[in-house]
């Protein structure tokens, strides 16, 4: 019943790479690595200044994609992959959006479920991309009928 909203994307919004979400983000999971939270490390490194852990676009907002309607508990996390043409500069901005590629329906053993497949771009304020996030969202039929699936 989501097959309206393929293809559909958000608005751009404008992200900043900030040196203490970073460091915040880097010590959650438990990776204070030095070019992601040491300056020194940082200007050193061949990218002259600190970086942004690999999944750190998690924390950026991507806009609304209108008609999707996502409720905020009971989606399960299927699959999530990135693809970088270079790492997150920290100071940085980034225009992000997402666009829904595809949904499917399957009868798995506990039912009905949902397979949701967004993709989150985030590009350099000239336009140019710098990653790609891929996630599959698997929605149990509990959620699809409170969503009047």
């Amino acid at each position: 019943m989501l097959q309206n909203v393929i293809g559909k994307t958000s608005e751009k919004v404008r992200n900043t790479v900030e040196r203490g979400m970073v460091k915040r983000f880097a010590e959650a999971i438990g990776d204070p690595h030095p070019v992601f939270v040491d300056e020194e490390a940082g200007r050193d490194s061949r990218y002259g200044r600190n970086i942004a852990p690999p999944t750190f676009p998690r924390v950026f907002d991507y806009g609304k994609i209108e008609g999707l309607g996502l409720p905020d508990k009971g989606l399960i996390h299927g699959e999530q992959t990135y693809h970088y043409t270079r790492p997150l500069l920290v100071g940085e901005d980034v225009f992000c959006w997402s666009e829904v590629e595809s949904y499917k329906e399957k009868q798995g053993s506990n039912g009905r479920m949902g397979i949701l497949t967004i993709c989150r771009y985030g590009e350099s304020l000239d336009g140019t991309g710098i990653f790609v996030e891929k996630q599959v969202i698997i929605l149990t039929e509990a959620v699809m009928k409170g969503m009047g699936i």
